[in-house]
């Protein structure tokens, strides 16, 4: 009988501390609605005493699921909990995810304590989220560098409080597969009531080790495994969903099932990117435009041959249709809303209608478009909120010759327009724009995204800029690569208007 492995899914938790990623709470329902749909078991909603935005995004997350677990994070602080619960009020099933750092860097510099005294807090808190939920999973922070022997001890005593899950974090991205599957193995072995609770693993990037280590860890007997679509997570991110899945798909030998439809994998991959306009890296394992794509002659020839010589995941496993319908200015609303469905968008009709403009107008500009395309225009925040908007942009340029931009912004209702010079079409659209606002602000990053191949691709322009020693994030897509850098410089005005 195959065993089964519990995903636990923190793209909106963990996955959300990108800077420049956050998702409004209809963007986070949005996605816990896909992530029921591709199957994960526990959905952590995010840290709900950190803000009333994370708080409000959990109770309306409860509302919007059925059957997966919502799990709230907390501190080991009673006040934590009590804000988890009350987040928690409407979740069919839920979950309070507790715990405290326990490596002795932690202790010694983040807590100022002692071992002794970290138990103490550790089992409290278990004990106090216990009497409102059944269901309470302990994190013991740093676990990676904690010693095993003193982690063994910590573990004993949280499951005694009553922890029916114990996370095991590598925080720090630290450890090395053979290290990390040691330290489960050692709990197993020399814990007194690990039967009464599930191991779990949440492993971090920083080394590039974060699937090679989770995957040590369940084969040394962790049954749960923390894990964010596409990798996401805050410095270099976390064990990827689809990874640990697909791996488990490819090695059915091991004899360990999870709950995921695999073949909703790519849909949900492209819709997390495109919500949180975070490109995914083409060579990216799995999800990544790369992944099945096959240049050197050697490959190709063995591939037309027999399609396994060099491909181990058949793309359709993974929801990947080499069929999927392009859509022109002919389509209707019905073949765009049905394109938005098949990747996760449900919108109301007036919704539609605003997209369906924004389609036509693109349609106009390019021959077909794509699922990635109409992702862009269903997650593009709507200029209409905005105090600042792109009235016009006229730019010359060319070789031998210095750019020059002409911009006319909207800001509040009141017209402005500016012109000035720069090295390059953008450089100089970006000075005539700071002429119209007059604020000190500096790019400090810029980076250009094209969503498929063709010369009237959308470019996706994100850009980070710094306002008062504060980071805004901007995002801008348009035909127009001049045009989507104003866009993005604009959002990011926006934010610090606010």
């Amino acid at each position: 009988m195959n065993q089964r492995l519990f995903i636990f899914d923190t793209t909106l938790r963990d996955g959300e501390q990108v800077p420049g990623c956050q998702l409004n709470t209809v963007e986070k329902i949005q996605v816990a609605k896909q992530l029921e749909r591709l199957g994960v078991d526990v959905i952590e909603a995010g840290f709900p005493i950190s803000s009333p935005g994370d708080f409000n995004s959990i109770i309306e997350i409860s509302k919007a699921v059925t059957w997966p677990t919502i799990c709230a994070l907390t501190r080991a602080v009673q006040k934590d909990i009590d804000v988890a619960i009350e987040s928690l009020q409407y979740a069919k099933h839920k979950r309070i995810h507790t715990g405290i750092g326990t490596s002795d860097l932690h202790i010694k510099y983040k807590f100022n304590s002692n071992r002794e005294e970290i138990i103490e807090r550790a089992v409290e808190a278990v004990k106090y989220a216990k009497r409102f939920v059944e269901d309470v999973e302990f994190y013991a922070e740093d676990a990676g560098r904690t010693d095993n022997e003193y982690l063994a001890r910590v573990v004993e005593a949280v499951i005694k409080a009553g922890a029916t899950v114990v996370n095991i974090p590598d925080t720090t991205g630290y450890c090395l597969p053979e290290e990390y599957g040691q330290k489960i193995k050692y709990l197993i072995d020399h814990v007194d009531g690990i039967d009464k609770a599930i191991i779990s693993t949440h492993c971090h990037n920083d080394l590039g080790l974060a699937t090679a280590n989770t995957f040590a860890g369940v084969l040394n007997g962790a049954r749960q495994v923390e894990v964010t679509v596409n990798g996401i997570g805050e410095r270099a991110g976390n064990t990827s969903l689809e990874e640990i899945a697909m791996i488990l798909r490819c090695h059915k030998h091991l004899n360990i099932d999870t709950n995921i439809n695999t073949q909703r994998i790519y849909p949900v991959s492209r819709m997390v990117s495109s919500l949180m306009n975070m490109p995914v890296q083409p060579n990216k394992a799995i999800v990544g435009r790369n992944a099945f794509a096959h240049s050197s002659g050697i490959h190709q020839d063995g591939v037309l041959k027999n399609v396994e010589t060099y491909e181990i995941i058949n793309p359709k496993d993974i929801g990947l249709d080499d069929n999927s319908i392009l859509l022109t200015a002919r389509s209707g609303r019905a073949a765009l809303k049905y394109r938005l469905h098949v990747n996760g968008i449900d919108v109301s009709e007036q919704k539609l209608d605003k997209i369906y403009q924004k389609f036509l107008d693109l349609a106009d500009r390019k021959k077909e478009i794509g699922d990635a395309d109409i992702l862009v225009l269903a997650g593009a925040d709507t200029a209409e909120t905005h105090g600042v908007k792109l009235d016009f942009l006229q730019v010359t340029t060319g070789m031998g010759v210095r750019s020059v931009a002409s911009i006319g912004l909207d800001i509040s209702g009141q017209k402005f327009e500016a012109a000035s010079t720069g090295n390059g079409p953008v450089d100089a659209a970006i000075k005539a724009l700071k002429k119209i606002i007059m604020k000190q602000m500096t790019l400090k990053e810029f980076t250009i995204q094209a969503i498929s191949k063709g010369s009237d691709d959308v470019g996706k322009v994100h850009m980070q800029v710094e306002y008062e020693n504060q980071m805004y994030y901007g995002f801008g897509a348009n035909t127009d690569i001049v045009t989507a850098s104003v866009e993005a410089y604009i959002d990011c005005i926006n934010k610090f208007r606010r």
